[in-house]
């Protein structure tokens, strides 16, 4: 059975007074692209993370989303010490620019913050907006890829690429594999051109809004895209991928969110999963996260582990990401990795550290924070026995390892 994490960390009031000061004392110059190597040194903590099969300096990295549309973006965030970055999705199309998911290419709005509260009470934060894709050229968008792959790779940050393929509506109607032969070789050669070596990131984007549309009203449907969709990306003649899927919150209940996962456990050609996208609310139209997020994840997660005895293989996690905290829940399920949008957009007066970027001063709180933070809550598993020191280590990596029965 696994274990419920405590309220706070248990770790010894010496350890807690030293990770407290020194998360005060460097609020005003946040450790950035040294962070890994810092913990190593002070702590004696690992806090390497995974992102499709490459090894990233911290488990943190920035989902897709309006915060990785530019190389500017994308260069602060290397500078941060993010771990991976993964580019706003764009829309699937021939070789005649038709897209058969036009509908999903509207133009950014204005991102709203807000708080929300689940039904338990607890609260939290979410963002919401109209936009969906990728609206500009396809053109822009692989200009985007060859400049920020090259920034990834000088700063150990990998980058990746989320497309929003066709899907259809129903069994009688065929997949445009025209549009993920063009799609997926001009994404390939634009990221093989920039990196000079590897297979390339593409995460296959299952948007929440996707869960509102008509054509997610089948279970058997959307059961087909997880099977279809990898080995049409793998036979797309652009050589080998390294392909994620990013599942949807789909409308049907708790138990399918685990047989969406089985499919993908069961499907060649996928090298990584993630779990899950953002709610949608119909009323709104509006896709949403916060804790209401996180705990059906969560709860999926279990379920999955219940039913086939282990975790997804291979899982980067996402929803409701706030803490290291939140980070270690996901792991004890078998994330190697999270994936942030809300949390890098939350209200500067939330982070301690005033520093300009925004997202080493959202890093200075999920890795440092004295009871939220990731170092804490590595050195509170090895106080209370659920990881073990490897060469004089604790490592983030073996609590996504550990055996379920064992947690």
């Amino acid at each position: 059975m696994r274990r419920e994490l405590p309220a706070q960390p248990r770790l010894p009031e010496r350890i807690r007074s030293q990770i407290a000061d020194e998360f005060e004392a460097r609020a005003a110059d946040p450790l950035t692209a040294n962070l890994r190597e810092w913990a190593l040194e002070r702590w004696g903590v690992d806090i390497a993370g995974r992102y499709a099969g490459r090894k990233t300096r911290i488990p943190f990295g920035k989902a897709s989303g309006q915060l990785s549309m530019t190389p500017q973006q994308v260069e602060a965030d290397a500078l941060a010490g993010l771990g991976f970055v993964v580019l706003k999705t764009v829309i699937a199309q021939d070789n005649t620019g038709e897209r058969g998911m036009a509908a999903w290419a509207i133009h950014e709005t204005h991102m709203h913050v807000e708080r929300i509260e689940d039904a338990d009470g607890t609260s939290g934060w979410t963002v919401t907006w109209r936009g969906r894709g990728w609206d500009k050229p396809f053109s822009s968008y692989l200009r985007l890829l060859r400049a920020a792959v090259p920034i990834g790779a000088a700063h150990d940050m990998p980058v990746g690429a989320s497309v929003k393929y066709h899907l259809p509506a129903s069994d009688d109607e065929g997949f445009r594999e025209s549009e993920y032969r063009y799609t997926t070789q001009a994404l390939a050669a634009a990221w093989r051109d920039a990196a000079g070596k590897g297979a390339p990131i593409i995460e296959k984007d299952f948007s929440p809004t996707l869960a509102g549309d008509p054509r997610a009203d089948e279970r058997a449907n959307v059961l087909r895209w997880l099977r279809e969709v990898p080995r049409l990306v793998a036979n797309a003649g652009a050589g080998p991928i390294d392909l994620g899927m990013k599942v949807m919150n789909a409308r049907f209940e708790d138990a399918f969110q685990v047989e969406m996962l089985a499919a993908l456990e069961e499907a060649p050609h996928v090298r990584f999963r993630i779990a899950f996208n953002r709610l949608f609310d119909e009323q709104r139209g509006l896709a949403y996260g916060g804790p209401a997020l996180a705990r059906r994840n969560l709860a999926a997660l279990d379920a999955f582990i219940a039913r086939h005895g282990a975790p997804p293989a291979n899982l980067s996690a996402t929803g409701d990401i706030h803490s290291g905290r939140r980070m270690i829940e996901y792991a004890l399920r078998g994330a190697e990795s999270g994936q942030i949008h809300t949390y890098f957009q939350l209200p500067r007066a939330t982070f301690r550290s005033g520093c300009a970027s925004r997202t080493a001063a959202a890093l200075h709180e999920l890795v440092l924070h004295p009871e939220h933070g990731l170092i804490a809550w590595i050195l509170a598993l090895g106080e209370m026995g659920w990881i073990e020191r490897r060469d004089g280590l604790l490592h983030f990596l073996d609590v996504s390892s550990a055996v379920p029965s064992q947690r």
